[in-house]
This record gives C-alpha cells, sequence and structure tokens, in this order.
C-alpha cells in the first residue's frame, strides 16, 4: 500500500578535505522532501553539503536521497585519490565495509523463504559432522577454537543475523586471537563478524556454492548492482576509491580479501542506490520477510558496539529505543522506526537509514 512505503532514505559514503566540484544538480532535479514535509531544492541542498565538508576537512563524499523508493539526489564531492586529485564518481568503486552485512541479510531472508533454511533452528542441525570440524568443503575457515564449548551448536541464523551468538566481532582482537563465545547465545547482543562468518559457512555447505556467486545470482544480478562483488575484481582498476587520513595521505588498497558476508562488499554510490531503491519497494522478498528483518529482534543496552564497553550496560539509548533487527540497527523516532546500517574501514565511514513509515515495508 502506498501510505506503507518509506517516505525518505538516505545513505553517504563518507571517503575521509574535499576540493574539486561536485556531480553537478540538473535544472529538473526535484526538491527533496523531508520526513517533516518541508523541502530543500538540490541547489540548497548541494550547498549545504559542500559547506560541511570544508568545514569538516572531508577528502571525498557521496550522498543520495530518495523521497518513496526513488532517488531524487545523488552527488559526488570531493576526490576518489586526493594526491593524484582524481574526482570521486557515483560509479567509483568504494569497500562497502560493513554495509556488507545489510545486504548479505537480504540473501539469507530469500533462502529462508524458500526452506533453504530456518531462522531459529540451530545451523549445527543442517550438517552431519560437527561444525567446528568444517571438513568437506573449499571454503573452508577455522573453526577448531569451539571444539570443547557445546554453546555453539545453540547458535541459529536469527542469532547470527541479530549479532545474539556471544561470538566476538573478530577473533584477532581477542587477547589470544583465538574464537570464543562470551555469553550464552542469543542472551543478549554483542556486534559480531565472526557470527555471520558462521552463517556463511552454513550457507555454503547447504547450497553447494560460495558466497560470492549466491550474492550474484540473488542479490546483485536482479538488483541490477554491476559493480558490486564480495571479492576484489580487475575490472574495478579502472576507478577505485582510496581511505584517506586527515592530513590527505592515503591507506593502500586491499584487494585480496576472500569474501566474507560481514566486511568484504566492494560497491559503488550507484550500486547501493539501487540496493535501497529495491528496499524501499520491498523487492525480492515477501511482506513478512521484510516486516520480520525491520523488527525489533534485541534491545541494544551496551555502553559500546564492540571492543572496551560492549560488555557493560547502559540507559543512554532508551530514548530511542535502540535494537537490532536482522542485519540493521533499529532507532525509534518522532517519524517512527529507521531501519540503519553503517561501515568504517581504514579512511572510511559509511551509513545508510531508511523510514519505514507506518510499516516496515509493504509487498
Amino acid at each position: 500500500m502506498a501510505d506503507q512505503i518509506p517516505r525518505a532514505a538516505a545513505i553517504a559514503l563518507l571517503l575521509g578535505l574535499t576540493g574539486g566540484a561536485p556531480t553537478p544538480p540538473r535544472s529538473s532535479d526535484p526538491d527533496v522532501v523531508r520526513l517533516d514535509g518541508s523541502t530543500i531544492s538540490a541547489d540548497d541542498l548541494t550547498g549545504r553539503i559542500e559547506e560541511l565538508t570544508r568545514a569538516a576537512d572531508v577528502q571525498g563524499l557521496t550522498v543520495t536521497a530518495f523521497n518513496h523508493a526513488e532517488a531524487v539526489y545523488s552527488r559526488a564531492f570531493g576526490y576518489a585519490d586526493l594526491p593524484s586529485r582524481r574526482p570521486l564518481k557515483l560509479d567509483t568503486e568504494i569497500y562497502g565495509a560493513s554495509l556488507s552485512k545489510a545486504v548479505f541479510s537480504v540473501l539469507v531472508m530469500r533462502l529462508v523463504e524458500r526452506g533453504v533454511l530456518d531462522l531459529d533452528t540451530p545451523l549445527q542441525d543442517y550438517v552431519d559432522e560437527p561444525l567446528w570440524k568444517n571438513e568437506g568443503t573449499e571454503w573452508h575457515e577455522d573453526l577448531s577454537d569451539l571444539r570443547d564449548d557445546p554453546r555453539y551448536r545453540r547458535i541459529t541464523a536469527r542469532m547470527c543475523l541479530d549479532h545474539t551468538t556471544g561470538l566476538p566481532n573478530w577473533r584477532w582482537i581477542e587477547p589470544d586471537e583465538k574464537l570464543h563465545i562470551h555469553f550464552e547465545p542469543g542472551e543478549r547482543y554483542s556486534y559480531s563478524g565472526e557470527g555471520m562468518v558462521f552463517l556463511q559457512l552454513v550457507l555454503q555447505r547447504l547450497t553447494g556454492k560460495p558466497l560470492e556467486e549466491l550474492m550474484q545470482e540473488e542479490i546483485f544480478e536482479p538488483y541490477g548492482m554491476e559493480t558490486s562483488s564480495y571479492t576484489w575484481q580487475p575490472r574495478f582498476e579502472l576507478d577505485y576509491a582510496l581511505g584517506h587520513r586527515a592530513d590527505g595521505t592515503t591507506y593502500p588498497k586491499d584487494k585480496d580479501n576472500a569474501a566474507r558476508a560481514p566486511s568484504t562488499l566492494e560497491t559503488t554510490t550507484a550500486d547501493m542506490t539501487r540496493f535501497l531503491e529495491a528496499v524501499l519497494r520491498s523487492d525480492g522478498l515477501g511482506g513478512a520477510s521484510w516486516d520480520e528483518m525491520f523488527r525489533p529482534q534485541i534491545r541494544i543496552r551496551s555502553r559500546a558496539q564492540f571492543g572496551p564497553g560492549a560488555m557493560e550496560d547502559t540507559d543512554a539509548h532508551d530514548d530511542v529505543e535502540l535494537s537490532y533487527g536482522l542485519g540493521w540497527g533499529l532507532l525509534h523516532t518522532p517519524h517512527g522506526w529507521g531501519a540503519f546500517k553503517e561501515g568504517h574501514g581504514d579512511g572510511f565511514q559509511h551509513y545508510m537509514i531508511v523510514f519505514p513509515g507506518t510499516g516496515p515495508a509493504c509487498s
């Protein structure tokens, strides 16, 4: 129903002193309608963004805003590579970092709809041998640290998507750099890339396909995301963004990552715009699946998302009912629930948010 379509959404991909001209607005561009019903012209919005990027010494930035399910404003500012003065464009390849998780969650829900797995069946139940062995597949990830902790047998797909597995964000930040379960699975929120890798491994074994193949078939091709991948591709060499330090120097580009569901997405602003338009139209999933994805699964009371403070509770977020859905964070605003996802990497900061309005999504 029309009144259930999200009224607006925005994505910002921040690469980290701007100079260089933005993508010029077109005279025919419609005004951007804010959530409160007020409007701002494309020219005025571009001027505001230019002021902010100059004040904050942002090297490059892209911003896309949506009215209902259509992108009405999409601009690139600054540089993909400041030292070489190479401009940032809407089709410049950008490391997506944890935006990967939101895209992966749609894949999972497509497989749930087809009965490949159930959100609440322990993942161990889908394979005969203990998952910690992780043998008989070319997509190996060492789970042997879990051998003596039977709690891994209780981890479900829902727990992996709403970050309640008890696994750390990444094992290499643990004091001993080993994989540990820190609390009873399902008990509380604790952001975990390892949890989504755990789910990825099971999905690969159930389907007999690697993550990259699954993403191309189920998400990238149907949604028209022609320049997206969970692994580096030679075609990306033509135009890709580098992460920038505060002084304008760049970080080296990491191109040798194995495909990981929570973290290795390479994409463009244009492709992520297509993805968000699909989300706003509720394309690719039934209404019940979108509802479940954007329904609060667990309240977030942690002082920090991960690292120091992650296991300390606070009431600081109670005013917005900070929660997690399936692959997306949730917060309650005067305009209803907002579903968001952020991403971070060396020299990169990303953020996107959609506002479902009267319903999380519509069929």
